[in-house]
């Protein structure tokens, strides 16, 4: 943790910056944000960066110190990112355009929201900041769906999007079953790691229940296996849905076949087709009719399926980087801890930037069940009261 040479508060003025994808509540960390720093009159303005750092490059600026109660309000339960976000690549020489923007705008304090590469980030502008003398607090403020970011029980936006996949899959189970061809294929968010398609799970109330099948990035699987898998699953209950995640990996390391939405030699390749493209596979190989359905991107800007608790813990992230960032603290990002006790509370605290950026934190392999095609029940205990109840529909 860095702290400035005094504890007292910095006068001047902050900058909130979005890095990397929306999630349901983005915006309700930025009211958060908003609301705490209208009272403390340290913070002259608050200013917001038009799609994070292409817009601090471009001094595209937004005064939110003016925004209304009303527009606050509103802005706590709408999904996307109300001042835009970006994936901008920083070079070196950015950094000294940056803080020459940030001297002419008298911008003391710098709150960066997102993953682990936005947290990365966040700690090369607060280095910067030490090595240049320039007097600057910065706090990264956690974002991600894929609750990868490391040193926090979980990131906002990830109970979210789990709630909305628990959703579909149950919804979609319920299709299968009353029409089916016999195998669905889900394929689900996620990329590298799968907290999301773990939490499909909740999906079922009964057995034989949707989904059936829930593969996992971090565990490589052959295509033979999982045919044998949905044959196994298609004898006893006469259907079978899986869910997988958009990255899951083949036991070659690729993607079985599946073509790259992204360019070559990128950072985070991803496929576009996954779940067509193991549809396709099981059909030609165990003659069983197979159809795929993406919800996509539905999952993480559907606002009415988001997580009151998630709601809640954003805003209080929001919050607590500007209590962090007034009482002296920077390089250090807000994370959220569970409190201990029968009911489920949470507390908000602060982590060392360099403990998180550019770090991905993987599915536990406890959490795996031993044929690695479902979850451990220590997971369902884990995740339940953070997306609530996924009810069960009528069954006659």
């Amino acid at each position: 943790m860095k702290l400035t040479p005094s504890k007292t508060p910095l006068r001047g003025n902050a900058l909130i910056a979005h890095g990397g994808g929306p999630t349901p509540v983005l915006n309700a960390s930025l009211a958060g944000l908003i609301a705490e720093a209208a009272s403390h009159p340290a913070i002259a303005t608050l200013y917001g960066a038009r799609f994070g750092a292409a817009g601090i490059l471009k001094e595209d600026f937004v005064d939110l110190s003016r925004t209304s109660r009303e527009t606050l309000d509103a802005l706590r339960v709408a999904p996307g990112s109300a001042i835009g976000t970006s994936r901008h690549d920083i070079r070196p020489a950015d950094y000294e355009r940056m803080f020459d923007i940030f001297a002419r705008h008298e911008i003391r304090y710098l709150f960066y929201t997102g993953g682990n590469g936005s947290m990365d980030t966040a700690m090369r502008i607060d280095e910067h900041a030490s090595e240049s003398g320039y007097d600057m607090r910065v706090i990264g403020v956690p974002k991600t769906i894929d609750n990868d970011l490391m040193q926090t029980d979980h990131s906002p936006g990830y109970a979210s999007c789990a709630r909305f996949f628990a959703h579909a899959v149950r919804d979609i189970g319920a299709d299968n079953r009353a029409l089916p061809p016999p195998i669905e294929v889900v394929e689900v968010l996620g990329r590298n790691v799968g907290w999301i398609v773990a939490a499909t799970a909740l999906a079922r109330s009964l057995e034989n229940d949707a989904p059936n099948l829930i593969y996992f990035p971090e565990c490589p699987i052959s295509v033979d296996r999982i045919c044998a898998d949905v044959e196994a699953v298609h004898r006893r209950a006469g259907r079978c849905l899986i869910a997988i995640c958009e990255g899951q990996r083949d036991d070659q390391g690729g993607w079985f076949g599946a073509e790259l939405n992204s360019k070559a030699g990128a950072r985070d390749p991803l496929p576009g087709n996954m779940g067509h493209t193991l549809a396709k596979l099981i059909w030609s190989r165990t003659g069983l009719r197979t159809r795929a359905e993406k919800p996509g991107l539905f999952g993480r800007s559907c606002e009415l399926l988001a997580s009151e608790i998630d709601r809640e813990e954003a805003f209080a992230c929001g919050q607590a980087a500007i209590r962090a960032a007034l009482a002296g603290v920077s390089g250090e990002m807000v994370a959220i801890r569970r409190v201990p006790g029968s009911a489920y509370r949470s507390e908000t605290v602060t982590v060392p930037l360099s403990d998180v950026a550019g770090r991905e934190r993987a599915f536990p392999a406890e959490w795996i069940s031993p044929d690695k095609n479902d979850v451990a029940p220590q997971f369902i205990e884990w995740i339940r009261p953070l997306v609530g109840d996924v009810k069960p529909h009528v069954r006659l």
